[in-house]
């Protein structure tokens, strides 16, 4: 199947009835009827339905290398500068339409196993059915437009073993338990698994440690498989869903991406699913070598560009409303935000510009700009979501409900409530979004979502700067102007 729409999506989702824990009880029936997800799957619809729409069919799509159908342009292996900006093209229009608010919208995974197809070479080192497996698996995805979740990071338990009275090890690190003619038995846990339970497959990839490389370790792994295998339960966490009224709760009502610890007991990988097994080695290699952080950094600064201008509209609507677009400090605060705006576009087109063929004919875009961008980001945002508060104060928390406006009170709030050249209802939506943006649990949760999104502070700087390769460069312009020469 090519390049699906809307109702394939939800069909296909409905019908996998992956085992799904939510607030103690497993969710019977469909989940597009479920409180949890029915906002998200409409929205995720949406995005799948412009993939078929006359207006961006073209921009959203290209003929498949197998078979000539459209199929999505995300999975498409840039081998151009002009491939590039026809993906950012596309990852844009998605991400306009969620406004930046799905961190994984399809085209993140899509991307991502499009990094690791590329560099399937890698894999075949050690064994040659396992580099196959990653191209035949990238090629049934794209060709029928299968959603992906991933899984790479384990709970904290994991990290320790307790040695038994009996001087056996526990551990509650993911493993592979057993290997068979059918496939491996992995038993173990993940998370967050971001929208696992509403995506068709998820990619299961704990990194390797290199302080301690090993070359047949139960604990290094990579594959992909669907939702409802036996013995994979998922188990979700407080739905942040405020309510179905998309005027009380603006954004989580569509966007809220339900975050999962997903179990694995014995939980039978069939071979042609397993792309590494046991080598940390190729492991650490395939994450590094492939430009996964590069090509996904691609799409991330797509969406955080869509946020950021979604977040610029919101506080300037808001300055007007409140009379205040002309005050020397919400001017200040204003430009402060427009100025971290045009840096990520500016960014956004340096990685393009400077982008070189890898050796396996990718076109990878520069890095440092991207990763100059994971930087920024997370600290810009959290400041951003304080000017909505600091320009909103007590009108973010005293917000009547759509209810209100069709009772008893309406009179009072249309006199009390309007705004600067709008209406009690407008100004009241207005500040309803900011605060579902900025104050509530989901508004939370995307601030802290958006802190770790590609690691902790220290990892991001640290894989800016073990890739800034001018620093000599930059030491030389001072030892040169100080009449210094190297020994």
């Amino acid at each position: 199947m090519p390049a699906k729409n809307g109702k394939q999506f939800l069909d296909r989702i409905n019908r996998a009835k992956p085992s799904v824990w939510f607030r103690g009880e497993q969710i019977d029936g469909r989940l597009s009827d479920h409180s949890a997800f029915r906002g998200l799957m409409s929205t995720q619809a949406e995005l799948y339905d412009m993939q078929n729409h006359p207006d961006f069919q073209e921009r959203m799509t290209y003929a498949s290398p197998t078979t000539g159908d459209p199929v999505g342009l995300s999975f498409m292996q840039p081998k151009t500068r002009e491939d590039l900006e026809k993906r950012r093209q596309m990852m844009m229009l998605w991400g306009e339409k969620h406004h930046g608010l799905l961190g994984r919208s399809p085209d993140y995974m899509n991307t991502g196993l499009m990094a690791f197809y590329t560099a399937a070479e890698i894999l075949g080192e050690k064994e040659p059915k396992f580099a196959e497996n990653m191209r035949r698996y990238y090629e049934f995805c794209r060709e029928n437009d299968i959603s992906l979740s991933h899984a790479f990071v384990q709970p904290h338990a994991s990290r320790f073993d307790e040695l038994l009275e009996d001087g056996s090890i526990e551990t509650c690190a993911a493993r592979v338990i057993e290997e068979n003619e059918e496939g491996i038995i992995v038993e173990g846990a993940f998370l967050l698994a971001t929208q696992g339970v509403t995506t068709d497959e998820i990619l299961v990839y704990p990194p390797a440690y290199s302080y301690m490389p090993e070359e047949d370790s139960p604990r290094t792994f990579a594959f992909a498989v669907p939702n409802n295998l036996p013995g994979i339960r998922w188990i979700c966490r407080e739905s942040l869903v405020g309510g179905d009224s998309a005027f009380d709760y603006p954004l989580s009502s569509r966007f809220d991406e339900m975050d999962t610890l997903v179990l694995f007991d014995h939980v039978l990988v069939p071979w042609d699913r397993v792309f590494i097994l046991g080598s940390d080695h190729l492991s650490m290699r395939l994450f590094a070598e492939s430009g996964f952080h590069v090509h996904c950094g691609h799409q991330v600064l797509c969406r955080y560009i869509a946020k950021m201008e979604f977040t610029l509209g919101v506080i300037l609507y808001m300055a007007e409303t409140l009379d205040r677009a002309t005050y020397p400090a919400t001017i200040e605060k204003i430009s402060e935000v427009i100025v971290h705006l045009e840096t990520l576009k500016s960014l956004l087109i340096a990685s393009e510009a400077g982008a070189v063929l890898d050796r396996f004919g990718s076109m990878l875009p520069d890095r440092r700009p991207l990763w100059t961008a994971n930087v920024i980001f997370p600290k810009v945002y959290p400041r951003m979501m304080e000017i909505i508060q600091l320009l909103g104060g007590s009108g973010i928390i005293m917000l009547p409900s759509e209810l209100d406006f069709s009772g008893d009170p309406k009179a009072d709030l249309n006199k009390y409530l309007r705004g600067s050249d709008v209406d009690a209802t407008q100004k009241t939506a207005l500040f309803r979004l900011a605060w579902d943006l900025s104050t509530s649990g989901f508004g939370g949760r995307q601030t802290l979502y958006e802190r770790f999104f590609f690691g902790d502070s220290s990892v991001v700087t640290n894989r800016l700067y073990q890739s800034y390769t001018d620093k000599k460069t930059y030491i030389g312009k001072v030892k040169t102007f100080l009449g210094q020469k190297d020994e």
